[in-house]
């Protein structure tokens, strides 16, 4: 699969999520930046707003098998990743699979889960893989988490580590809908049984892993190269944080710049590609002084005040 063929199965994709998902255009194209990226997304968004209709309809539409998992204090890493049951007729231990082995796993509001049942998702998540009682089992192919957290509820949760948060590709939230959008979600809401809409599948599983692939084609120029650099660089030396992006959040702004350039059907790299994904990919690897917290800093304004300083190179388009 080409740039041009990967930009228009991406393009129906969306529109196929759009026909459940009441949604900005760029909401969803970040998801499907995750997607293209080979990475995992984070949306932290308050309740109602539509987070796991638009999980489900994003594994639908991509043709891929989808599993939730709803995160409780009490929930065990084996409820997540699986465990070992003793099959009493073969008089030997059988691995029963956890709901992680999908393609797409919905990890809802992961920040209930205590600590160690978040630690399990991290080798899950980095190395497509689990591991129980010694022996490991590999994770379907291709394998997303979309994780949800509520930014506004703190009783009862434990915020994730700055090691785990590191491992999505991309963070971002849905929004409120403008006055058109809530109207069409009442309007689609009205005359109809099922509460949730349908969407049909796009792609194939394998037509996914093609598409997948194909950003590692996309140019990148050398000047585009030391750009994305001097921004990681940048956030580490910015007064209001304690902690600047990492060079595994260096190596993510490429990736998701590789495929925002997917989705526009261009065969290379733009500033704008790096300015437009740098505050979803950046913002949460960050971590404030605590004058930064007690000033309420933003860290989606320290991305920008970042991309305001640091000098765009001139990229010549072919």
């Amino acid at each position: 699969m080409d740039i041009p063929e990967a930009s228009e199965a991406c393009g129906d994709v969306l529109a196929e999520v759009s026909k459940a998902v009441i949604a900005d255009r760029e909401f969803l194209e970040r998801v499907m930046i995750g997607v293209l990226a080979r990475g995992h997304v984070l949306l932290e968004d308050v309740p109602g707003m539509g987070k796991t209709l638009s999980a489900r309809s994003v594994a639908t539409a991509l043709g891929l098998s989808f599993s939730r998992v709803q995160f409780t204090p009490d929930l065990l890493p084996s409820d997540v990743t699986g465990t070992n049951i003793f099959n009493e007729r073969e008089k030997s231990f059988e691995f029963s699979e956890g709901p992680i082995f999908a393609n797409v796993v919905l990890a809802d509001e992961i920040n209930r889960a205590p600590p160690k049942t978040q630690a399990a998702l991290l080798e899950a998540m980095e190395e497509g893989q689990v591991t129980v009682d010694g022996e490991t089992h590999e994770l379907p192919k291709p394998f997303l988490v979309i994780a949800t957290q509520n930014p506004v509820e703190s009783e009862g949760t434990f915020p994730l580590p700055e090691a785990q948060i590191d491992r999505f590709v991309v963070k971002t939230e849905i929004g409120y809908p403008d006055a058109d959008g809530e109207v069409e979600l009442l309007r689609r809401r009205v005359g109809r049984e099922a509460r949730s809409p349908s969407v049909g599948s796009v792609l194939s599983r394998a037509e996914v892993l093609d598409v997948r692939l194909v950003p590692e084609d996309v140019r990148v120029d050398e000047d585009l190269l030391r750009y994305m650099a001097e921004v990681a660089r940048a956030t580490r030396v910015d007064r209001r944080v304690e902690v600047g992006v990492s060079p595994r959040g260096t190596q993510r702004l490429l990736e998701a710049s590789r495929a925002r350039a997917v989705l526009s059907a261009r065969e290379f790299v733009t500033p704008d590609d790096v300015k437009r994904v740098s505050p979803a990919v950046l913002a949460h690897r960050l971590v404030l002084t605590p004058d930064a917290h007690v000033n309420d800093v933003d860290k989606g304004d320290v991305v920008a005040d970042v991309l305001g300083r640091v000098e765009v190179p001139t990229v010549e388009s072919e």
